[in-house]
């Protein structure tokens, strides 16, 4: 994969709906260069799919955090299970380090997402957390 390559998978997760006219102008290409190149992106496997933004996709809860947690033990399946059924739990990821898990909170208000805070750091296993609430969002996707 080239740097065009690139430029053509950025324009793309920027819009995967634009024509292939579109794409060849903001690339300063040809469209057979564009249809090309995609062709062959798709052939070897780089690309799989495209996907489609809802609008509700982008929408975001008014109040969103990453709770850091540390768990204590061999509880970490379990606490996993038990945050997947919190509909306030947006994602759940595993890591290195000092942390055990990340978890994306999302809910309407400070207090509700208070409320969360607790019903997780009262989970049997959960030794210690730490809470940063998001204040703005640069970047997604």
């Amino acid at each position: 994969m080239d740097s065009m390559d690139r430029k053509l998978i950025s324009a793309l997760r920027h819009d995967s709906r634009a024509s292939l006219s579109d794409l060849a102008a903001a690339l300063g290409v040809s469209r057979t260069t564009v249809r090309g190149r995609l062709e062959r992106l798709k052939e070897r496997g780089d690309i799989v799919g495209f996907s489609v933004v809802l609008k509700e996709d982008i929408q975001t809860d008014p109040i969103r955090g990453l709770m850091l947690i540390g768990i204590e033990g061999h509880g970490a399946e379990r606490i996993i299970r038990q945050l997947r059924g919190m509909p306030n739990v947006k994602t759940i990821h595993s890591t290195n380090g000092r942390w055990d898990l990340i978890v994306e909170l999302g809910t309407d208000t400070l207090a509700e997402f208070d409320d969360v805070l607790g019903q997780i750091r009262r989970l049997q296993g959960v030794a210690t957390s730490e809470t940063n609430l998001l204040l703005a969002t640069r970047k997604t996707g």
